[in-house]
C-alpha cells in the first residue's frame, strides 16, 4: 500500500529578500511524501501568488488526488477520476517490482493529464520520480536518461535594495563567479554601477521581475552591457513582451515570467534568446525534461532557475542545470538553515543530491 502525505512548512530566511513586487521573510513550501515498502519518495514546491496559487490551494489541489494516488493511477485515461476502471499502479507491489519504470512512468504521465503546470504538481511530480529512484535502487538520472550530475557553480542572488546597500552586498560575495541582481527600474544603473564597482571580477546577471516599462528597455540594455553585464531576465510585464522582438539590446533577454512549459517555447523565440527553466512553473521534473530538450530546437538556450526553497526543492533541478548555461540554484544559501542532508555547497559550487535527499 502506498501512503500519501501533504504538509506544509516554512524556513525563515537569513534575510529579508525584495523583489520588484514586493519582500518575504520566509520560504513557505509545500512537502508531498508517498511511502511504499519502507522507501519515501518526496517533492517540494513552492506556491507563488504572482501565478494565482497559494499554500492552503495547494494543499487542497493535492489531497483532491489522494483516493487517486494511493489506490494508483491509470495512465491511459485522460484524467484522475475516482471510477473502478483505474489500474492499482501505486497499490500493486508486484507489478511495480517487475517494471518500476514502465509502471510510474505512466503514472507521471496520467499525473501531467489530471493537474495543470504549476507547484502542486511539481511536488507531485517529483515525489514520484523519487519513489520509482528508491524503489528501483537506481538514480533519478538514470531513469531519466541523463548523464551523471557533477558539481556546477550556482549564481548568488543579491535582493533589491538601494544602491549603496546593494554595493555593500556585493562586496561580501565578490568572489562568487555569478551574481544575480534583482532590480525594479527606477535606479536601476546605479544599482549595477554599485555592485560592478565593488564585485569588479564577478559575471552578472540582472532580474527586472517584469518591473520595466517599454520605454525603459533599449537604454538600460545599452549601458547594462557597458557595464558588462551577461543577461536580463524578464524586463517586461509577461503579457506586453511581444514588444521586445522589436528592440536593439545587446544583452540578451532570458525569459521567466513569461515562460512556463515547452509549449511557449515557439512564441518566445523571437521575443528571447534564454528561458529560465523553473520547475515550480513547468510543473515539474517531468515537464523540465521536455522543455530542455527541446528548448535548443526553438533556438534558445537555458538557464535553470528556482524559488527560495530547501535543497529538496533544488535537487531536481541540479540534474537539469547540467546543460544549462546559467544555474540559479541558490535557494537554500538564502535560508536561515536548510533541511537535514541537504545539498552541499563549497561557495558558489553545488555538488549533486545524495540520494537520501532526492533521486
Amino acid at each position: 500500500m502506498t501512503r500519501f502525505s501533504v504538509r506544509s512548512e516554512s524556513f525563515p530566511l537569513a534575510q529579508t529578500f525584495t523583489i520588484s513586487r514586493g519582500a518575504k521573510t520566509t520560504a513557505d513550501v509545500v512537502v508531498v511524501e508517498l511511502n511504499r515498502d519502507d522507501r519515501v519518495g518526496r517533492g517540494e514546491c513552492v506556491p507563488y501568488p504572482r501565478y494565482n496559487e497559494s499554500v492552503a490551494g495547494t494543499i487542497d489541489a493535492l489531497e483532491s488526488l489522494r483516493p487517486q494516488v494511493e489506490a494508483g493511477l491509470d495512465g491511459s485515461t485522460a484524467r484522475l477520476s475516482g471510477s473502478a476502471e483505474l489500474t492499482t499502479r501505486l497499490s500493486s507491489p508486484k507489478s511495480v517490482e517487475a517494471s518500476p519504470k514502465s509502471e510510474l512512468a505512466e503514472v507521471r504521465a496520467a499525473l501531467q493529464r489530471a493537474l495543470p503546470p504549476g507547484a502542486a504538481r511539481n511536488a507531485l511530480d517529483c515525489a514520484l520520480w523519487d519513489l520509482e529512484a528508491k524503489l528501483s535502487s537506481s538514480p533519478a538520472y538514470e531513469l531519466a536518461g541523463l548523464s551523471a550530475p557533477r558539481p556546477i557553480s550556482t549564481a548568488y542572488t543579491l535582493s533589491l535594495d538601494d544602491p549603496e546597500t546593494m554595493g555593500r552586498a556585493a562586496a561580501q560575495h565578490a568572489n562568487r563567479p555569478l551574481l544575480k541582481i534583482k532590480l525594479a527600474g527606477r535606479d536601476d544603473l546605479d544599482r549595477v554601477a554599485a555592485i560592478r564597482a565593488n564585485a569588479p571580477d564577478s559575471t552578472l546577471i540582472v532580474d527586472a521581475n517584469e518591473g520595466w516599462s517599454a520605454d525603459q528597455v533599449e537604454p538600460l540594455s545599452a549601458e547594462l552591457a557597458r557595464l558588462g553585464v551577461a543577461l536580463i531576465e524578464q524586463p517586461l510585464p509577461a503579457d506586453q513582451d511581444a514588444l521586445l522582438a522589436e528592440f536593439e539590446h545587446p544583452v540578451p533577454f532570458c525569459a521567466d515570467e513569461s515562460c512556463h512549459t515547452a509549449d511557449d517555447l515557439a512564441e518566445l523565440a523571437p521575443r528571447y534568446e534564454y528561458v529560465n527553466l523553473k520547475l515550480d512553473k513547468t510543473g515539474g521534473f517531468s515537464e523540465g525534461l521536455r522543455l530542455a530538450a527541446e528548448a535548443r530546437a526553438c533556438g534558445l538556450d537555458l538557464m535553470v532557475g528556482c524559488m527560495i526553497a530547501t535543497s529538496l526543492a533544488m535537487a531536481p533541478a541540479v540534474l537539469l542545470a547540467q546543460q544549462a548555461r546559467f544555474v540559479d540554484l541558490d535557494g537554500p544559501l538564502l535560508l536561515q538553515k536548510d533541511r537535514e542532508r541537504g545539498l552541499r555547497y563549497e561557495g558558489s559550487l553545488l555538488h549533486p543530491p545524495h540520494p537520501q535527499l532526492w533521486g
